[in-house]
């Protein structure tokens, strides 16, 4: 496989809710475009599918990929696929969780564990994350020296627990076998706030 051009990654930061277990916050949410001048693949379209849609400009877009399924991270993902024609790829395990937000909208294709997608040249490996959602997903891109983490990790540690479909043994778990394994120079591009790498966030994860 080729790199055609320069790839890169780009945020488009977009704003709104989260929902869940009967209680609503205002979020900002870290939407991310994986690609080239060409094409990209966007990772959890958040709130304003306009908004990502002027990001993407007039790219092909390989996959909208959920890194989970509650809603500030893909209530405008049917909207977006419908503007750009792309698949929308979630886990099996967040299905039920999917179904609270867009009933009558089905995702096109699953993510799975092992699962490599392409964009650009260049490939993105599913690394399945369980504990925020059960069916969290990161993707590492070696290429890019990259993981995008959704709400799995943030700068400063774990993301939350303790509401419906999460479990905090199990997000540590994920943590510790799956991410932290990675090269420490690994950038970490979050879902909510700011980057960080993998060995600031070695000291942040408690050992088993």
């Amino acid at each position: 496989m080729s790199v055609r051009g320069t790839v890169r990654v780009e945020r488009v930061v977009t704003s709104g809710t989260f929902s869940l277990d009967g209680e609503t916050f205002d979020v900002d949410n870290n939407v991310w475009l994986i690609g080239d001048d060409e094409e990209v693949l966007v990772v959890d379209a958040a709130h304003d599918a306009r908004a990502i849609g002027k990001a993407v400009g007039g790219r092909h877009v390989t996959a909208i990929v959920c890194t989970h399924a509650h809603d500030d991270h893909m209530d405008a993902a049917a909207e977006l696929s419908t503007r750009t024609g792309a698949p929308v790829l979630l886990h099996p395990d967040d299905h039920e969780l999917w179904s609270r937000t867009l009933p009558g909208r089905k995702p096109d294709g699953e993510l799975a564990d092992g699962r490599v997608l392409a964009v650009a040249g260049i490939e993105l490996q599913v690394v399945h994350t369980p504990g925020h959602t059960w069916g969290s997903c990161s993707l590492y891109v070696p290429f890019l020296a990259a993981v995008f983490t959704g709400d799995t990790l943030f700068h400063g540690g774990p993301g939350a627990t303790g509401r419906s479909y999460s479990d905090r043994p199990a997000i540590e778990a994920s943590i510790r076998a799956r991410l932290l394994t990675l090269p420490g120079d690994t950038v970490v591009h979050t879902g909510h706030g700011q980057d960080t790498t993998i060995a600031a966030e070695r000291p942040n994860v408690p050992a088993a």
